[in-house]
C-alpha cells in the first residue's frame, strides 16, 4: 500500500488534535481610525474626481485593501515623477516629508493628505522641538516610509550610520544603536518613536536613551499610536492562554509584524498571514486554543475568512474575547470635503 502523502498526513493529524480546539478572536483587532480614513479618502477621491487618483505609496500596508483600490482605478507610485503634472495626488498614511510636498506643489499636483493625524502629532513635535533649538532622537525602523516622513520634516543632508548632519536629527532602532550615539549638546536633546512600534521594544531604547543622556526630553504624549497599544495589549493578554497565535497582516505592515512578535514573546508559537491561503493545517497538531487577531491595517474580511479556513481544518469552537471599544474617528481632509462640495455643486448645476 502506497504511503499516505505528507500533506494528508499533517492535515488528518492537525483534524484529529483540533476535534476540540477552540479559536480566541482578540479585540480590538483589525482596522484603526488612521486607515479608515486612509481608505474613504482615496475613495472619496475616485468617485468625486474618476479615475485614474495617484498614490504615493501603499496608501496603507496591506495587499487586499491595495488590491482593491487599484481595481477601483488608484495608481501607486513610489515617487512624483511618476505622476503627470497637473494631477490628483494623494499622500499615504505613513505620511511624506516637507520635501515631497514642495515637489508636489512645484510640478502643479493637487494633493490630498491621508497622513494619520497620530503621525502628524509626531510632525507637528518634531517642528516645536527644532524651533526650541533641541537635537532630536528619532526612535524607529530604517526605511520605513513614516521614519522617512517624519526625518523629513527638518532639512536632511547626511544620515549615514544613523548620524545626522547639523541639523540634529537621529534614528536609532535598538539599544545598541544607542550606546554608538553621539550628540552635540545632550542638554538639548529630545526623542519622538515611530508609531506603530513594538511597545516593549520601544521602552528599552527610551530607557538606553535616558541612561545615556539624563536630560533628554520626552513627547508630551506617548508618540505609539492607541490603535497600535490597544492591539498590542490585546494579544499579550489572549497569548496567555494560547498555544498558537495567528495575526492577519500583510508583510510590509509593521504593525502586523509586532504583534507576531508580541505573541512570540509571551512564548507561544506565532505566524502572520496575509490572507488564509497561507494557514498551514501542519501548525494546529497538538494546539488545543488558537489565537487570532489582525493588525491596524488588514480588514475584518480576512479574518473572517482565516477562521472559516480554521474551521474547514476541523476548528469549531469560536470565542470573541472582550477588550477596549475604540471609539475614535478622524475628519477628512478639509480641502477635500470642499472639493467634493463643489464638485457635487457643479454636477447639479449642468
Amino acid at each position: 500500500m502506497n504511503p499516505e502523502p505528507n500533506n494528508l498526513k499533517h492535515q488528518t493529524l492537525a483534524e484529529k488534535a483540533a476535534s476540540d480546539a477552540s479559536i480566541l478572536l482578540a479585540n480590538p483587532r483589525g482596522f484603526c481610525a488612521g486607515v479608515d480614513r486612509a481608505i474613504i479618502i482615496v475613495e472619496q477621491a475616485l468617485d468625486k474626481f474618476g479615475a485614474p487618483i495617484y498614490v504615493r505609496h501603499e496608501v496603507v500596508h496591506n495587499k487586499f485593501v491595495v488590491d482593491e483600490l487599484r481595481a477601483k482605478g488608484a495608481i501607486f507610485v513610489e515617487e512624483l515623477d511618476e505622476i503627470p503634472t497637473g494631477s490628483i495626488v494623494i499622500f499615504s498614511a505613513h505620511g511624506v516629508s516637507k520635501a515631497v510636498r514642495a515637489e508636489a506643489e512645484s510640478r502643479g499636483l493637487t494633493a490630498y493628505d491621508a497622513t494619520c493625524p497620530l503621525v502628524t502629532k509626531v510632525h507637528i513635535e518634531v517642528e516645536k522641538m527644532r524651533k526650541a533649538g533641541m537635537e532630536i532622537v528619532m526612535i524607529g525602523h530604517k526605511g520605513h516610509p513614516e521614519v522617512e516622513g517624519t526625518m523629513g520634516q527638518v532639512e536632511q543632508t547626511n544620515t549615514e550610520n544613523n548620524q545626522a548632519s547639523s541639523i540634529g536629527m537621529y534614528l536609532v532602532e535598538t539599544p545598541e544603536d544607542v550606546a554608538s550615539l553621539t550628540v552635540k549638546d545632550p542638554a538639548k536633546l529630545a526623542y519622538v518613536t515611530q508609531t506603530t512600534l513594538s511597545m516593549d521594544d520601544a521602552a528599552l531604547v527610551i530607557n538606553a536613551l535616558k541612561a545615556k543622556f539624563p536630560q533628554i526630553n520626552a513627547p508630551k504624549s506617548d508618540d505609539i499610536c492607541y490603535a497600535t497599544q490597544n492591539r498590542q495589549d490585546a494579544v499579550k493578554i489572549m497569548a496567555q492562554d494560547c498555544d498558537l497565535v495567528i495575526i492577519v497582516g500583510s508583510p510590509n505592515s509593521s504593525n502586523s509584524n509586532r504583534l507576531r512578535e508580541v505573541a512570540k514573546n509571551q512564548g507561544v508559537e506565532a505566524y502572520m498571514v496575509d490572507n488564509a491561503s497561507y494557514l498551514k493545517s501542519e501548525w494546529l497538531v497538538n494546539k488545543k486554543k488558537i489565537g487570532v487577531s489582525a493588525g491596524a491595517s488588514a480588514p475584518e474580511v480576512l479574518v473572517k475568512e482565516v477562521i472559516a479556513q480554521l474551521q474547514n481544518f476541523g476548528i469549531g469552537n469560536v470565542q470573541e474575547l472582550q477588550g477596549v471599544v475604540e471609539s475614535v474617528v478622524f475628519q477628512l481632509p478639509k480641502n477635500l470635503t470642499s472639493a467634493a462640495k463643489t464638485n457635487s455643486a457643479k454636477s447639479t448645476s449642468n
